[in-house]
């Protein structure tokens, strides 16, 4: 199956955006942002939808949708409660424009309606070019960010104390994570964008306490869904991949957490991450 070049491009594609996803969901989980990492993929949908009524590409809509999302977010959500809040806010009034463009738009909808469970068997050559860019992007955001992301992400107020822009870091990482979900959907699928951004993640935090490690594991574990989830695809007929992937990563993660009680992340706070992840 490997001669095929639609599964070349399929394999390529999925993992650079399973690496991309696993970057991304490590610090949303970390951050408690899950929540966040629901939403956008489906806010996505909405702008895709948008996009086609006015006869522009999907990807437009996604990026116009999910990068506004993330700032309304952040300006929204200060607090804990606030900003889950605001996050069920935005993404119900971002679903009910996506039904009002499905209503409005007179042509063939199945276009819009890929875009939940993706086209990864599908894809071009130049599709792979383009993630493999967006991906470049954000790792290239991680390692430059590395040392403020942690620090801000887990002793916060130590941070901004020290002068870490706490604010500026955590906005920038939700343009980057709808930045990676808008380039991702139209691969993926929002349903296949949520499962990669939180399954090799939340496995990967219950198996090791240190970042460096877990981000490593995390796109390990994700590159891994990804090709089982396609070869298994492929091996089976007509099932999706999304169905292989989504029980591939539900599947790992079950013993995972039977076997280890708390997520490793969550004792980042006790030790001294600050002394170690300080800027400058």
């Amino acid at each position: 199956m490997f001669q095929y070049p639609f599964i070349q491009n399929a394999l390529l594609s999925g993992s650079c955006i399973a690496v991309a996803g696993a970057l991304a969901g490590y610090f949303l989980l970390s951050r408690g942002l899950t929540f966040a990492g629901h939403a956008l993929p489906n806010i996505g949908f909405a702008g895709a939808a948008g996009a086609v009524l006015v006869g522009v590409k999907p990807v437009y809509g996604m990026f116009l949708f999910t990068i506004l999302a993330s700032f309304g977010m952040r300006a929204l959500g200060r607090s804990r409660r606030d900003r889950d809040i605001s996050i069920g806010i935005l993404m119900s009034f971002a679903l009910g424009l996506g039904l009002l463009f499905l209503n409005l738009y007179a042509g063939y909808a199945q276009r819009v309606y890929a875009i939940l469970f993706g086209t990864i068997l599908g894809i071009s050559r130049s599709d792979v070019l383009v993630t493999a860019l967006a991906t470049l992007a954000v790792v290239a955001f991680v390692l430059l960010l590395y040392r403020p992301l942690l620090f801000s992400t887990f002793d916060p107020a130590v941070a901004e104390a020290r002068g870490v822009p706490v604010g500026l870091i955590a906005t920038a990482l939700l343009v980057m994570v709808a930045v990676t979900v808008s380039l991702s959907i139209q691969v993926m699928g929002a349903i296949l964008v949520f499962t990669l951004l939180v399954g090799p993640a939340a496995t990967a935090l219950r198996l090791t306490r240190r970042p460096l490690y877990s981000l490593l594991l995390s796109a390990l574990l994700g590159v891994i869904y990804v090709w089982g989830g396609i070869i298994l695809a492929v091996a089976s007929g007509d099932l999706p991949v999304s169905f292989f992937v989504a029980t591939i990563a539900f599947a790992v993660y079950l013993p995972v957490r039977l076997l280890h009680g708390r997520p490793g992340a969550a004792e980042h706070g006790r030790e001294p991450l600050s002394s170690r992840a300080q800027v400058g």
